[in-house]
């Protein structure tokens, strides 16, 4: 396995997984991942973040091709999760190195995650710089981004940030930077990654991007800990615009259905207030949860303003597969979304109450009353979901006109 240069000096010594479908047991990861570590070789040798467990052979043989491992003076580990710390051990083992560098929270978590005794750990503060020759490295906590862990590592000599899980994407491929892939693909992988990911914590992504921004960083690299390289400055931009659009989640003129169905009339009233939207001038998705993981929902949740939620009622409530995708969804934390609600049943009915009451601890006004059905829809339901929809698709009109 060999090492990637990025820049004179500086390695790429991560791993690649083409297999990888499922991202920690709870989005998905349908293009793959990588798993990015660092090697930057100067008078202090030093790597940045691991691997996962099982790919620590990799990273250790793509090391040992770049330096030997002994003459390793110096691990940065920006962030504990598993994904970036698995093979911590590993590597603590084969470079015994002088110092091990983490923030304040990650001495906790690592002391929580393996036994440190022996490890020369130091916790640094956010701000504190560190020389390791020609080059110097700028610690920069990134609370929430997405641990209490997180940080970056700033080398200014080289306008590099390496900034772990922020700016990251799920996506397995041989090229290493951003530029080489076409950039409509990248973007939705980036959505992907960070609606699934590191939505809850926008207020904490904008307080950091304020930050560097008052560092007045110059950033010619960015190198997240997954997936590829932003190696040029436009692109480096693109993505902290795209950070900072992510995190303000501004109003869309899109809508967005989510429904299960028993034996197809919550389908068929879906359709009818697609009709309906679309109709008002709302381009609008249909997502069935038959056919869709809640990690796809996520990401379409993300370019629309609206979201409207169907179920039959299931043993007083609503279907299986509504409570998970809304359970998720409610822990991701969307904002500037209206709601309505729809639902067939056959004797009990109370899947839109439920349905409403998800909505509303979500924060969604939902302007337009939602419509029952019970057995099978028939003319005047039709035209109930259809002018659900036309209403819905004017009030998220005139909401996207206003902000």
């Amino acid at each position: 396995m060999k090492p990637f240069a990025i820049k004179e000096d500086i390695f790429w010594i991560g791993d690649v997984d083409y297999s990888s479908r499922d991202f920690h047991g709870y989005s998905r990861s349908p293009m793959g991942t990588t798993y990015n570590a660092y090697l930057i070789k100067d008078e202090k040798n030093v790597v940045f973040d691991s691997v996962k467990a099982e790919a620590a052979d990799t990273m250790l043989c793509r090391l040992a091709r770049s330096i030997e491992p002994q003459k390793v003076d110096y691990l940065v580990v920006n962030h504990v999760e598993l994904d970036h710390s698995g093979a911590l051990p590993r590597l603590v083992e084969a470079c015994k190195p002088e110092k091990i560098f983490c923030s304040t929270m990650g001495l906790k978590s690592m002391q929580g995650h393996f036994d440190t005794s022996g490890w020369p750990v130091q916790a640094v503060k956010n701000g504190e710089t560190i020389s390791i020759g020609k080059r110097s490295i700028t610690f920069i906590e990134a609370r929430m981004l997405h641990w209490p862990d997180s940080m970056f590592s700033y080398i200014p000599e080289e306008k590099l940030l390496i900034s772990n899980d922020a700016f990251g994407q799920n996506i397995a491929t041989s090229e290493r930077f951003f530029d080489e892939i076409d950039r409509d693909i990248m973007l939705h992988a980036m959505k992907e990654y960070y609606h699934n990911i590191v939505q809850p914590y926008a207020p904490q992504v904008l307080k950091v991007l304020e930050e560097v921004g008052k560092l007045g960083l110059d950033i010619e690299m960015l190198a997240p800990d997954h997936g590829l390289i932003y190696r040029r400055k436009e692109d480096v931009a693109f993505a902290l615009d795209c950070y900072k659009n992510f995190a303000l989640q501004p109003w869309k003129k899109k809508a967005l259905i989510v429904y299960d169905t028993m034996w197809h009339s919550t389908e068929k009233m879906a359709e009818a207030i697609a009709e309906g939207l679309v109709a008002a001038g709302v381009p609008t998705r249909l997502m069935c949860m038959k056919a869709n993981h809640h990690s796809a929902v996520m990401t379409e949740l993300a370019d629309c303003g609206a979201l409207i939620v169907g179920s039959p009622t299931h043993n007083n409530g609503i279907m299986p597969a509504m409570a998970d995708v809304l359970t998720y969804m409610k822990g991701l934390r969307p904002q500037n979304k209206l709601g309505a609600a729809f639902g067939s049943f056959g004797w009990s009915g109370e899947s839109v109450k439920v349905l409403q009451e998800w909505l509303t601890a979500m924060g969604m006004e939902q302007p337009v009353p939602p419509v029952k059905c019970q057995f099978v829809p028939k003319h005047e339901t039709f035209s109930q979901c259809y002018a659900l929809g036309e209403a819905l698709g004017a009030a998220l009109t005139a909401r996207c006109e206003k902000a």
